[in-house]
């Protein structure tokens, strides 16, 4: 029988180990390399009580397909969630064995739009606290749904974390490599991709739950060993048992998954670069594979509790700190037993007492009072027990209702950035090269951390590409784009084939307005790279060349058509090139993918406005105030069509919002000078048109409408010279000359006076035709 489960077995390693993709060539490999990992059941002949018993645990709940059996939410009566901060209408729903989740909204007469509904392919979670569902899109990257199910109070739908916001990702938010990494076994994936990439393009079998080998590394040989009939010494060599690795390396087999400070900005860890994200093997030094940093001490972070952060928060108990190491998670918790209620309080009261036996009666509850159960900072839907072992439980209500608090330049850290694990890295050398790159790469602390990683990249001279990426990106957003040039261009010399450096280098070349020369960076674009190939449209876009950008932006669809910045881009260049239909319906596919586009909606509320419909437009001006209420430029679009409607009060409202939130905006002083000039109040507009000018010279509108006012109250000396600026700037605009010629009529400058006053009377618009052939016959020209 032994003989048979063996043969069984290796049966199944061959099967499984390598095989094509369905209508493909490349090959797929369970994590992208033949690194000798098994599909899960390959353990169950030999070990299926144990199998069995660790299906039920958590960590083997982690990724599943719903089904009846396996589904506890219901899905026909209390189905529905309305999200307040969006407006956003979500049903889930059953139908036919499979399950959904919908979205829609209202719009300005009540009915429903912006109807999107994605079949759930996945469930993340145990549902022990929670449930996260997961869609597929055709090329095989999986997203998140904006509900999530939580068990508190006997289950409820409310948003994912992250989501309580009015600019969430809805059905958007890929689950790329990190996140895979920790809450399911590893995929099959192509071979030749890059070690850094992060998405994730799941094409072959897709595993369902953490398996075995996620702590006792690759199962191949020891199936091997087995099945050869190798002595039980060689088989249990080939295998970690992580009980017989020494407890620095037993503990890190589950830091590898639950030792994050913070799921904010910080960064909490760097993966070592070179490192593919699914290399890491049980039993090999964790500080290998990946590097975690934390916010500096006493830097008002020191109580955080998030939910990733078990080990986090156990590592600054004394308890562990005093306990040389002896104390790791499998002290308290069998990985293999998913142990609740009185049992498992039980076994933990067993575990203090064997340090503690003289502190409390045999049968008291240790963990109520030192290991209180706590809302989460970071899933305020969620209640957790807080692994930071405390002589005293927090004097305040560790369950009351959380907000969900998101990283915004009001609330996000700024600050050092401190190892975390291991406490210190080597001086110098790769050491200083991580600790200058973790204070950058989330903008935590740019000020000290850009000096110190280019002393770093000067001083040791890296082979690795990323370092330069990390220092360019940190120049660019803190608006250095020339300093950041050639550090991009140092990387992409040493990785050409890096997409996100070539789009940030890009992006840096267009803030500089070299604007040939970002098209030319992008276009080695991969034909399956949505993202570039978007990145690569808006560039022939900002060069004014719309054919090219509408053939490169049509293919970034045919990759990814639900990435609503490609939407937006086709949509601008439609609309510039003159289809407002087809320009309109792109826009409305962005808002399908991000109702709260601002692009989207600001370009669309001007189609409205340009075909006579204001209801809708203003409806759309709105929606874009709402979506970025701190964005200047959607109060300056919505003023101006107020202004156009003569709707003048609430025109200089919009105006003035947009003018507080950029004291900068030249476009938005200009408008409000023309709006206060409407209302008759002349001199305010000339305050107005000055400082429009004063911010951008070169801004015609500001000069032709200042002339404009000056001349209204008889300042034609003043007036002339913004004339002569707008005639600068645009030698064809017709009222500029007529003006103009005006001016030089009444000074006596005649000959000059009739130039302008002739080209003006060749003028489309009539009644700057007409008051030139006056002028004209006045100055005895024209008969």
């Amino acid at each position: 029988m032994r003989g048979l489960a063996a043969f069984f077995i290796a049966a199944v390693a061959v099967a499984s180990a390598f095989f094509y993709q369905e209508g493909g060539s490349k090959p797929l490999l369970i994590t992208g390399e033949d690194a000798g990992y098994l599909p899960p059941s390959a353990c169950d002949p030999c070990h299926r009580a144990i199998a069995e018993s660790y299906r039920r645990t958590g960590m083997g709940r982690s990724f599943f397909r719903p089904t009846p059996e396996n589904t506890t939410e219901d899905y026909s009566r209390n189905n529905q969630y309305f999200h307040p901060a969006t407006g956003q209408h979500y049903t889930m729903t059953q139908r036919g064995g499979r399950y959904y989740q919908r979205r829609h909204e209202l719009d300005a007469a009540g009915r429903e739009t912006n109807i999107v509904e994605n079949e759930i392919r996945f469930v993340l979670g145990s549902g022990t606290h929670a449930r996260t569902y997961l869609l597929q899109t055709p090329s095989g990257q999986l997203a998140e749904a904006p509900v999530a199910w939580y068990s508190e109070n006997g289950g409820f739908w409310a948003m994912n974390p992250g989501y309580d916001r009015h600019d969430h990702f809805d059905f958007r938010r890929k689950i790329d490599r990190e996140c895979f990494f920790c809450h399911n076994a590893y995929p099959a994936v192509e071979t030749g991709i890059p070690t850094g990439a992060r998405e994730l393009f799941l094409r072959g079998a897709i595993p369902e739950g953490i398996d075995c080998q996620r702590c006792h590394g690759p199962g191949r040989a020891h199936v091997q060993r087995a099945s050869n009939g190798a002595p039980v010494a060689d088989v249990r060599a080939a295998i970690v048992n992580p009980a017989r690795l020494a407890p620095e390396r037993r503990l890190e087999v589950c830091l590898q998954c639950h030792l994050e400070s913070t799921s904010r900005r910080l960064p909490y860890s760097l993966r070592r670069y070179g490192r593919a994200m699914f290399s890491y093997r049980a039993g090999q030094p964790l500080e290998d594979y990946i590097l975690h940093f934390d916010h500096a001490p006493g830097a008002g972070q020191d109580d955080k509790f998030e939910i990733s952060g078990a080990a986090y928060r156990l590592m600054k108990s004394a308890c562990f700190l005093k306990s040389d190491q002896a104390l790791t998670c499998t002290t308290c918790h069998d990985p293999h037993v998913a142990e609740t209620g009185e049992a498992a309080t039980r076994r933990y009261i067993k575990v203090c007492q064997g340090c503690h036996a003289a502190a409390h009666r045999a049968t008291e509850n240790c963990v109520s009072c030192h290991m209180p159960r706590r809302r989460t900072d970071d899933a305020v839907h969620v209640v957790m027990t807080d692994h930071y072992i405390q002589r005293r439980r927090p004097d305040r209500d560790l369950l009351a209702p959380l907000l969900e608090t998101h990283d915004d330049e009001r609330t996000r850290y700024r600050g050092e950035v401190v190892p975390l694990y291991p406490r210190r890295l080597p001086a110098g050398g790769e050491g200083e090269l991580y600790i200058a790159t973790a204070q950058v790469v989330d903008d935590a602390n740019l000020a000290a951390g850009i000096p110190r990683l280019r002393r770093a990249i000067e001083t040791y001279h890296p082979a690795r590409a990323e370092f330069y990426v990390e220092l360019a990106g940190a120049y660019a957003r803190s608006g250095r784009n020339e300093a950041a040039i050639p550090y991009y261009e140092e990387a992409l010399r040493r990785d050409p084939h890096d997409p996100a450096a070539r789009r940030n280098y890009a992006a840096a070349l267009t803030s500089l307005g070299r604007l040939a020369e970002a098209a030319n960076a992008l276009e080695p674009a991969e034909p399956g790279d949505a993202v570039t190939l978007n990145a690569l449209g808006a560039a022939w876009l900002n060069l004014g060349r719309f054919d090219r950008a509408l053939a490169v932006l049509r293919r970034a669809l045919r990759n990814d058509a639900d990435l609503p910045e490609i939407y937006v881009n086709l949509g601008t260049a439609l609309l510039r090139s003159g289809d407002l239909s087809a320009a309109a319906g792109a826009f409305q596919s962005a808002l399908r993918a991000s109702p709260a586009s601002t692009a989207a909606h600001s370009n669309l509320a001007t189609i409205f406005q340009k075909q006579g419909d204001f209801e809708q437009a203003e409806y759309h001006f709105k929606k874009a105030i709402w979506s970025d209420p701190e964005h200047a430029v959607p109060h300056y679009n919505y003023g101006r069509a107020l202004a156009e409607k003569k709707m003048f009060p609430q025109a200089e409202s919009e105006l003035r919002a947009a003018l507080a939130l950029d004291p900068r905006f030249a476009e938005a002083a200009a408008g409000l000078g023309l709006v206060l000039a409407q209302t008759a109040q002349p001199e305010r507009a000339v305050e107005l048109y000055r400082r429009a000018i004063e911010i951008k010279p070169g801004l015609s509108a500001a000069h032709f409408n200042l002339g404009l006012a000056l001349l209204g109250m008889g300042k034609g000396l003043e007036a002339k010279p913004h004339f002569q600026a707008v005639l600068r700037s645009e030698p064809g605009d017709d009222s500029a000359h007529l003006y103009l010629g005006k001016i030089l009529l009444a000074e006596g400058e005649r000959a000059a006076a009739v130039t302008h006053l002739e080209k003006a009377s060749k003028s489309s618009n009539r009644n700057v035709r007409n008051a030139a052939l006056d002028a004209l016959r006045a100055a005895g020209e024209k008969k």
